[in-house]
């Protein structure tokens, strides 16, 4: 019998039940493939987080009364590939607990691994928003219901009850965006102009993770230019999160007007398009015009927002080319030198 020496041989052999989710960028359903490719050291990960590949892992197997949920972080090199030390280690640890044999797994010893877990380098804990997301994501796929908050949920968007939203909690709101249809979109969209602030900020944290329909996404766009002109900067960089997962040209041309206006392109507007709408940054123009304007702010962390960007596969060569051929004398240039030794190894 071949030694299992990755996560996905570990699951295959045991027979689990296995669905994987993204966590570090956003929560969304990663492709076996993915973690496959990986693990081999044939691709650099797809959506890279703080020099992180960060899972969420729900399997089930043999008489596990429910799916048990590992959130693994495991390391990236400099190119986004793994560093394949700790986990080889957690492996290790792994099947001594199970005695070698994955199939231990079915054999009673579920608390033997979650002590195991408990004291493992590679876990971390998620945010409260991402665990909401997960678990609504999750039990949709696996055709569980969904928690009891979703019914109030949907009561107060579709105006069918009154309804205090202080008293919507966030595991309803992740529910409802994971399951809703066009026209509870619609409703939604129709709601968002008179939303209090603090639900927006909740549901923002749902929808960032999400490809939305056209018409809630031009919603959310007209709320952010709203709290724009009112200088509530949380709010407006709550809506840019919020359509950051939806492509389209309504997404990208507004970021392409917000990097324009100079007044109103601050840190923390960079940092929720870089977080989360960073697709949108594979444009010729818009990601000269976003680095730009993270050199020419003295506030940004130049240096962390370009490396953390260099590791998106997609973005990595647009982002080095452009480093490269940065005009003497500009803003990036001046960026560049005051980071010299930790750049000369970002583009490498």
């Amino acid at each position: 019998m071949q030694p299992i020496t990755t996560l996905n041989d570990f699951f295959d052999r045991s027979g689990a039940d296995v669905l994987l989710f993204h966590m570090g960028r956003r929560v969304t359903t990663c492709p076996r493939d993915a973690l496959i490719a990986l693990e081999n050291l044939e691709t650099p990960w797809p959506e890279p987080w703080q020099a992180q590949a960060r899972l969420g892992i729900v399997f089930q197997l043999g008489d596990m009364p429910e799916p048990a949920i590992w959130f693994l972080a495991l390391p990236l090199d400099e190119q986004g590939y793994l560093s394949p030390g700790q986990r080889d280690a957690f492996l290790q640890r792994l099947l001594e607990t199970l005695g070698r044999n994955a199939q231990g797994l079915d054999d009673g010893k579920h608390d033997e691994i979650e002590h195991l877990m408990q004291d493992n380098p590679l876990v971390f804990t998620p945010s409260t928003h991402f665990l909401a997301m997960l678990n609504a994501q999750a039990t949709q796929q696996l055709s569980r219901p969904a928690s009891q908050h979703l019914e109030l949920v949907e009561a107060y968007f579709s105006k069918q009850m009154s309804v205090d939203w202080q008293a919507l909690g966030l595991q309803g709101l992740a529910d409802f965006t994971v399951r809703m249809d066009a026209s509870q979109a619609q409703q939604l969209a129709d709601v968002l102009p008179d939303m209090p602030v603090e639900l927006l900020h909740a549901l923002a944290y749902c929808l960032e993770h999400l490809s939305l329909d056209e018409g809630l996404v031009r919603a959310l766009i007209a709320r952010g230019e709203l709290a724009a002109q009112a200088a509530d900067i949380e709010s407006l960089c709550a809506c840019i999160r919020a359509v950051g997962g939806t492509p389209g040209e309504p997404t990208s041309q507004w970021y392409t007007g917000l990097l324009e206006d100079t007044a109103a392109s601050g840190p923390d507007i960079l940092a929720a398009i870089a977080g989360r709408g960073w697709r949108h940054l594979e444009d010729g123009q818009r990601l000269p015009l976003f680095l730009d304007r993270l050199a020419e702010d003295p506030r940004t962390d130049f240096g962390a927002v370009i490396r953390d960007l260099a590791l998106i596969p997609r973005l990595r060569l647009p982002v080095i080319m452009f480093l490269k051929e940065a005009p003497g004398g500009s803003a990036v240039q001046q960026r560049l030198a005051a980071l010299a030794p930790h750049t000369a190894s970002a583009q490498d």
